[in-house]
């Protein structure tokens, strides 16, 4: 799956004068202009994706004002550094940005840039004349902070944006002040994040505003469209390497915090089994030296502060995902990501059922690969997820495994070829997935390998952050009747994009230009309805601690919606088709006595409320109550385990092998 968003202070006022603190009069922000080979890649981008994307977007007026909404809301997703009255000068742009994009135009994108980085500064100059001043953070009055500023409005004046942040400050330092740090300890950390922020901001260079302001077009034809600068480029072809070295996440900007959005198997932070998806990263550091917090950065600085050498240490300070009022600081090894580390592995899990013995054989499948380079020069012995799966089969059945079940959790997809032949491990012939391009061409990708390898029963496990190749392999399977899709709704990814360089079109003075990721196909299982947006429903479906709207294709306004095109001629197999009823009675009675089922549902529940909340109590005991509650919660759980004498549960695993014995 390709994703677009690819990481001394004031204690006093003894010290006001004799601090560290950055002298905000020598950071000096330029006002930012275009470079002269800008609207020449401007409107070169722009027209590719008017001209080659799969919906070929319409370049009018609608598209402008979206386009506006869009940019300003990149730049101020929380409401917290414009003022009402610099979107409503703004507004002369609305409607013509359609028209810039023939033109060549993109001074109204460095404008409005320019205008938010000087709202910026003098948000963080405010900033800092409260965090020089004790008796502003009084945390015993019922102050409350609006937490998701998403659907608010713009505030009119200066002093309500002062009244704003001294609430969203106060909002800041509470954590630190419920943990028992005085208002030295935690006006130091906040000051150093402002700081941070400032130098950074101050270095933004023309590239990076031209860049922004693109993709906040693009980004409107679809959330897999979008234009790489000539660093981001360079640093995107690194990354599909696999010679990156690094952490193995993929993270995502979501207002002021940078998020794991995936975390890659293999990887060392999977290894570390430290940090998951949803964990939000709110300080980096090198070593042992000092964290850097990386609150409102951009995305490509954090992943620059993460990103090292082979056998270096990273630190990093997370929100985790399961507590959202704690941090903690946690230490990973950097790694290379090689090819070994994503290989199928596979493992023997018994199950007693009756009083009888069950042995069923699981393959873990990270992601699915093929080296091509290996097999271009004729090596006999190239590795691929097909050849790699077929020699764990033909060990598991020397064991005498009774069944497979498929791990394809967090797989986040990888090559198409592999995914067809996989499936053709578990069938004799026949399309796999259907292929539709932008002008409405279908094309069947086929199994032609009438050898039925593995005949006997087989269940898929899929999660929300299973996608492309991984969704049209479970799709297949599910669709052939071939065996049982068990865990959660899948990603929803759909779609087939396309690297094209800017430079093939139009040349500059010998620079490179860049490149447009385009979306260029969609998918469609063999029944005629679209992977895309939906992703697969399983056939045993488990509830989600993730929110359609949070992961997922839904998470993006601008996804390409589902729909169905005619289904192609295929001959089920339903080797498993007459037995769902009964499997699906069985797994509400397993679910209804489970334990770790009802802590899943109280979990959900707990993120829904916490999610629905738009504001956050600032009195310091309010919120210390709402802590003691969730560490109370917490521990009653993990003593109830142990009494079980239960630990690292995995519900899905567990129920994929109750299933295996319902289909026996």
């Amino acid at each position: 799956m390709i994703v677009k968003h690819i990481s001394a202070v004031l204690f006093g006022a003894l010290f006001l004068n004799t601090a560290c603190a950055t002298d905000t009069t020598k950071v000096h922000f330029k006002n930012l202009e275009p470079e002269p080979q800008h609207p020449m890649v401007f409107s070169t981008a722009m027209q590719l994706v008017a001209s080659y994307h799969y919906q070929k977007p319409a370049i009018n007026d609608q598209f402008s004002s979206n386009a506006f909404d869009n940019y300003i809301k990149d730049l101020d997703p929380s409401k917290v550094y414009f003022l009402k009255s610099d979107i409503a000068e703004f507004e002369k742009y609305r409607y013509a940005i359609d028209e810039s994009i023939f033109s060549g135009d993109v001074k109204p994108g460095f404008e409005i840039f320019n205008r938010y980085q000087k709202r910026l500064q003098e948000r963080i100059n405010y900033a800092f004349s409260l965090l020089n001043d004790s008796t502003q953070f009084d945390f015993s009055n019922n102050d409350s902070f609006m937490t998701n500023r998403e659907k608010t409005s713009f505030v009119s004046t200066s002093d309500e944006l002062n009244a704003l942040w001294k609430l969203k400050l106060k909002y800041e330092c509470l954590a630190s002040k419920v943990q028992g740090k005085d208002f030295k300890t935690y006006s130091e950390t906040i000051r150093k994040r402002y700081d941070n922020l400032l130098k950074l901001s101050s270095k933004t260079k023309s590239e990076d505003v031209f860049q922004l302001y693109v993709n906040s077009l693009t980004e409107l034809a679809d959330p897999h469209t979008s234009y790489f600068s000539p660093r981001a480029s360079a640093d995107f072809n690194t990354q599909m390497s696999l010679s990156l070295e690094g952490i193995g996440a993929t993270l995502q900007t979501e207002n002021e915090y940078t998020k794991i959005r995936e975390v890659v198997k293999g990887g060392p932070a999977d290894k570390s089994k430290k940090i998951f998806a949803g964990d939000r990263i709110i300080g980096v550091a090198q070593g042992d030296s000092d964290l850097v917090n990386v609150v409102d950065w951009r995305l490509d600085d954090v992943v620059s502060l993460i990103r090292g050498k082979k056998g270096t240490t990273v630190r990093l300070e997370i929100i985790p995902a399961s507590e959202h009022n704690k941090t903690k600081v946690i230490e990973i090894k950097r790694d290379k990501i090689v090819l070994e580390d994503q290989s199928a592995k596979s493992s023997i899990k018994e199950v007693t059922r009756n009083g009888k013995k069950y042995k069923y054989g699981v393959i873990s499948l990270p992601t699915f690969y093929i080296d091509f380079a290996a097999a271009r020069k004729g090596d006999h012995n190239y590795k691929s997820t097909t050849r790699d799966v077929k020699k764990l089969i033909v060990e598991l059945k020397k064991q005498k495994v009774d069944g497979l079940v498929i791990d394809l959790r967090n797989n986040g997809g990888g090559s198409l070829q592999e995914a067809v032949e996989l499936t053709g491990l578990f069938i004799k012939v026949g399309p796999v997935v259907q292929v539709k391009d932008g002008s409405g061409g279908i094309k069947d990708e086929t199994d032609r390998n009438p050898e039925l390898f593995y005949d006997g029963p087989i269940s898929v496990l899929v999660n929300r952050f299973s996608a492309s190749a991984s969704e049209i392999f479970a799709a297949a399977i599910q669709d052939y009747g071939r065996g049982v899709v068990i865990g959660e709704k899948t990603y929803g990814k759909g779609t087939v994009q396309n690297m094209v360089a800017v430079n093939e079109f139009v040349q500059y003075d010998g620079k490179p230009l860049g490149e447009v990721k385009l979306t260029i196909a969609k998918f469609y299982r063999i029944n005629g309805s679209s992977t895309q947006h939906r992703g697969v429903i399983p056939d045993i479906e488990l509830p989600s601690l993730y929110s359609d709207k949070e992961f997922g294709e839904e998470a993006s306004k601008y996804a390409l919606p589902w729909d169905q095109i005619s289904p192609t001629q295929f001959e089920a197999v339903n080797t498993v088709t007459s037995k769902l009823d009964l499997v699906k009675k069985s797994h509400i009675q397993r679910m209804s006595n489970n334990k770790e089922y009802a802590y899943l549902q109280q979990d959900i529940n707990f993120f829904k409320e916490h999610n629905a909340k738009l504001y956050q109590t600032l009195n310091d005991v309010s919120y210390k109550i709402q802590n003691d509650k969730i560490d109370a919660d917490k521990k009653a759980r993990e003593d109830e385990r142990k009494a079980r004498k239960v630990t690292n549960p995995d519900l899905m695993m567990d129920e994929a092998l109750e299933v295996m014995c319902d289909l026996k």
